[in-house]
């Protein structure tokens, strides 16, 4: 006989981990206990050596997901005489808090069926959950995760649910947020005064007959609030468009089932699962012709971001409605997320016309996540709900791993936070643009949050050089050490913790921007990283763009810029000829460029992205970040077209991608009438083989795509077929953001190195 000590860390509070532990014990006949502690699961098991073996063995192959064994240590072992048998014992609250919170999950098929089921206690119960499914890191306020430690603790179990609560054997063992109609949640249906109206299933059925009506609802989700409307009603769209101020950004749409969405979109295999899978994030798609959904949900847009229901109560009123909703978040653009009823009814009372809310308080506002399909791989575009905060176990070797917390704070926009302890990096939820009081206090807490939970003090914070950045400010407010990383050396990063890449790696950084070690905007890069710092080896050659950072809302000051750098012996007339500028307009611009008013140089491939779009005329006016991008990627005609002419060039030590001939070659396009799609296939296609041409000036094979340009799927598919044609091996986002949104994660990944 023998006992060992064990301690399994990874996903494994929450989940119905314990029990999983428990049924196995009494199969093969082994002692002990277990039970949660800070650090993860603790184990004392006795019994035959072999059978021990096996256990350990098993403990790790064999737990249903969502739960996952990340690593099993044997803190001791001895001789046993006595084998008492196996229980489950109550969480250890003390030491430091270590363990993994679980991300929020979507309903399973056993509660889903038991809410449709009339036989059911819990038939048509909107907050039915179990160990597989439900709230976690949106109702968590403590280490080890138990119901006292969660929003839950203000609902006293009724006798059945406490049996369900204390039962091995039950699906529902210590499953935190476990409720019945008799004693948890509530839902109420309140006007735009936050009166009461109805309760319970009248307030269910008072909603879906609003929208009906055509009617905008706010509804308390598991994250904060939605806004919904009838996705198919053109008027509702339009009047939550302009309550919302959100001219033209594309609204996410949830519709009952999968069918529902086939309706709507061809949908691959990779989506399907996606759109499935119990993260359930949004994810983009391709739209069919004369789809039932109302234009204005995504004007001028070939794709619509959809997702299907992943609570309960999304589950019974998408029922009940049987056709798609909107459901965009529950703000004012630029704004964080509602999370209280009672906040909302004070900044919503414009934007909805009802409310439909319930009693559980949410602890942290959770965006819905985004994602789609890139080379057959989801790729994250926002990671918030059902991701958020599950970490990144990092490659790091020692004594790096032993290090002190670092807390890193992402950039300017798209911003998360991620803390790094030990050897994983657990990455904080989408808080977005710092524009505003409202965000940066948003971003402060979410901060703060992260080590409160975990109950660390970061001794070594992570930044962006850009100093005016309100994230930058902060850290250096806050933190006792603090490293500024380069933008684009911390997007390489990002990629490189991600895939556990140790280097010397290529990367490729394009964006729309970030400030460079000469002072310049850099956005079209090409760096070697490793862990003792980065190099630059090449970029795209730079032009001067009027206004700076403004005119990534301005497309066609972009396209001035790279005119005016390209043909100033024809310009304003070319720019007034090709852009349909006023000639006073062009030549302000060209006043504010050649007296450098506010006109830095810019290497940025997103500014490139712009110009085209507006030479194009695709796109010459941006409501919203990225606009005249995405627009472009969607012209895309034929991904078979042949590239323009670029010169590769040596300039004060770098290699520089000079796109003169390119934009001659493009000119010439647009005078013979060619069309914006092949002009677009074949601006795409040459920005393949720059990438394709750089990777072959250097000796490095491993190749790391970071930046929000490869966000674009067709961008990033010809890089990637064309990388690996030549002999290379291209790595790209998929658990963190392409864009500024994984920032943080290399920016951590850095600081660690960092001497």
């Amino acid at each position: 006989m023998e006992a060992r000590e064990l301690l399994i860390t990874g996903a494994v509070q929450g989940v119905g981990f314990r029990p999983f532990v428990y049924r196995l014990a009494h199969e093969l006949s082994v002692g002990g206990f277990v039970r949660n502690d800070a650090r993860g699961v603790f184990l004392r098991i006795t019994g035959p050596a072999a059978t021990l073996d096996t256990f350990m063995q098993r403990v790790q192959s064999d737990p249903r997901p969502p739960a996952r064994v990340d690593g099993l240590t044997v803190l001791s072992r001895c001789s046993e005489s006595l084998q008492e048998p196996f229980q489950i014992l109550s969480s250890d609250p003390l030491g430091q808090p270590e363990a993994v919170i679980m991300a929020d999950l979507a309903t399973c098929p056993d509660c889903l069926r038991e809410i449709n089921d009339p036989a059911n206690r819990r038939h048509r119960y909107p907050f039915t959950n179990c160990t597989h499914c439900g709230p976690r890191f949106s109702i968590i306020q403590g280490i080890p995760y138990d119901r006292a430690q969660t929003t839950m603790r203000g609902f006293t179990q009724c006798p059945a649910c406490q049996a369900e609560y204390t039962n091995p054997a039950d699906r529902r063992f210590h499953a935190q947020p476990n409720a019945c109609p008799a004693c948890g949640p509530q839902l109420a249906w309140w006007d735009p005064a936050g009166q009461v109206l109805s309760q319970g299933e009248y307030a269910l059925r008072a909603a879906a007959q609003a929208l009906r009506a055509g009617t905008i609802v706010a509804l308390k989700g598991l994250g904060g609030f939605h806004l919904l409307c009838d996705a198919r009603n053109e008027q509702a769209v339009a009047a939550l468009r302009a309550r919302k101020h959100r001219e033209e950004k594309p609204f996410a749409v949830m519709a009952p089932t999968l069918d529902a969405i086939r309706a709507c979109c061809p949908v691959s295999d990779e989506e399907a699962a996606l759109l499935q899978s119990p993260a359930a994030p949004i994810v983009l798609l391709a739209k069919r012709p004369g789809c039932a959904v109302a234009e204005a949900v995504a004007p001028g847009n070939p794709s619509l971001g959809m997702m299907l229901p992943y609570t309960p109560l999304h589950h019974l009123l998408l029922q009940d409605l049987g056709f798609p909703v909107v459901a965009t978040s529950g703000n004012l653009s630029d704004e964080p997320i509602c999370t209280d009823e009672h906040e909302a009814v004070l900044r919503l009372r414009g934007l909805a016309d009802f409310f439909l809310v319930h009693n559980r308080p949410i602890a942290r506002p959770l965006d819905d996540s985004v994602a789609r399909i890139i080379a057959g791989k989801p790729c994250l575009l926002r990671r918030a709900r059902g991701y958020a905060p599950l970490p990144i176990p990092l490659a790091l070797p020692a004594p790096r791993s032993a290090g002190a917390a670092i807390l890193a704070v992402g950039a300017h926009m798209k911003t998360a936070v991620t803390l790094l302890t030990g050897s994983r990096a657990v990455i904080g939820p989408h808080i977005g643009d710092l524009d505003t009081l409202e965000a940066r206090r948003a971003f402060e807490r979410a901060a703060v949050d992260l080590g409160t939970l975990y109950a660390t003090t970061p001794s070594r914070w992570a930044c962006d050089r850009h100093a005016d950045y309100a994230s930058s400010a902060f850290a250096r407010d806050h933190g006792r050490e603090v490293i500024a990383v380069q933008h684009h050396h911390a997007h390489i990063a990002a990629g490189m913790a991600e895939h556990g890449l140790e280097g010397p790696v290529f990367g490729i950084a394009w964006d729309g921007t970030g400030l460079g070690d000469d002072g310049t905007l850099w956005g079209g890069e090409f760096l070697r990283v490793a862990r003792d710092g980065y190099r630059r080896l090449g970029c795209i050659r730079g032009f001067a763009l009027p206004g700076g950072d403004h005119a990534a809302r301005k497309p066609v000051w972009s396209a001035v810029g790279v005119l005016q750098e390209t043909f100033p012996d024809q310009m304003p007339g070319l720019a007034v000829a090709l852009l349909g500028l006023p000639e006073a307009e062009v030549r302000t611009l060209m006043t504010v460029i050649t007296k450098r008013i506010n006109a830095p140089r810019t290497s940025s491939v997103g500014r490139w992205f712009d110009a085209v779009a507006a030479l194009t005329g695709v796109c010459r006016a941006s409501s919203f970040e990225g606009q005249a991008a995405m627009a472009l990627e969607w012209r895309v005609a034929t991904e078979q077209a042949t590239p323009y002419p670029f010169d590769l060039e040596t300039e004060s030590g770098l290699l520089v991608a000079n796109l003169r001939n390119m934009l001659i070659a493009l000119r010439d396009d647009l005078g013979k009438g060619q069309s914006a799609g092949l002009i677009a296939a074949r601006f795409h296609v040459t920005l393949a083989e720059i990438a394709v041409a750089m990777a072959r000036a250097q000796p490095e094979k491993t190749v790391v795509l970071s930046g929000g340009c490869f966000q674009n799927r067709c961008l990033t598919e010809l890089c990637i077929d064309r990388l690996r044609a030549a002999g290379f091996t291209p790595y790209w986002h998929q658990l963190v953001p392409p864009n500024d949104g994984g920032i943080s994660l290399g920016q951590a990944w850095v600081a660690a190195y960092v001497e």
